[in-house]
């Protein structure tokens, strides 16, 4: 096990929530702005998603399991279900599943926002568009690394921004 922090501070899972949340929500608003239902099967699907299903799938068998990771998904995850095996965290169908989540929660909506500005353009979309392209930059690029830099799990992590 590389070296790390062995809790993040419960702050990092604060922030770190509150711009996923606000993720969520502008994904959301993109969306709906294109077609109402689009937003809400959005909002059902990434809330599912990353709160519940990859929670199961990545942190179960996470060495941050019931501790206080980056964003504080191993005490979430420790609420809602066992222990697996960190020896199963590399292959995990969550961690081969998990890019493909966040990416589908950051191109989405970002496709249906630009569809929608070609419907009829407002200020409130393009302000949308970039805040929502700039948390989408931070968090998978600037907050990631910072993130996978102090992490126990970086060298055996196949998603770790760092090795």
């Amino acid at each position: 096990m590389a070296e790390g922090l062995e809790e993040y501070p419960k702050t990092d899972a604060v922030v770190g929530n509150m711009v996923m949340l606000l993720w969520i929500v502008l994904g959301t608003a993109a969306c709906w702005f294109l077609y109402p239902l689009a937003g809400i099967a959005y909002f059902g699907f990434a809330m599912l998603m990353v709160y519940v299903v990859l929670r199961k799938l990545v942190c179960t068998n996470c060495y941050y399991y019931d501790r206080w990771c980056g964003i504080g998904w191993g005490k979430l995850s420790a609420l809602l279900f066992e222990r697996g095996d960190i020896e199963h965290f590399a292959g995990s169908t969550g961690v081969k599943l998990a890019p493909a989540v966040y990416g589908l929660l950051s191109i989405l909506p970002i496709i249906f926002i630009i569809i929608s500005l070609f419907q009829g353009f407002s200020v409130s979309k393009v302000a949308v568009l970039v805040i929502l392209m700039l948390i989408s930059f931070y968090s998978g690029a600037v907050s990631r690394r910072k993130t996978c830099e102090r992490c126990r799990m970086r060298t055996i992590c196949p998603g770790s921004a760092v090795k």
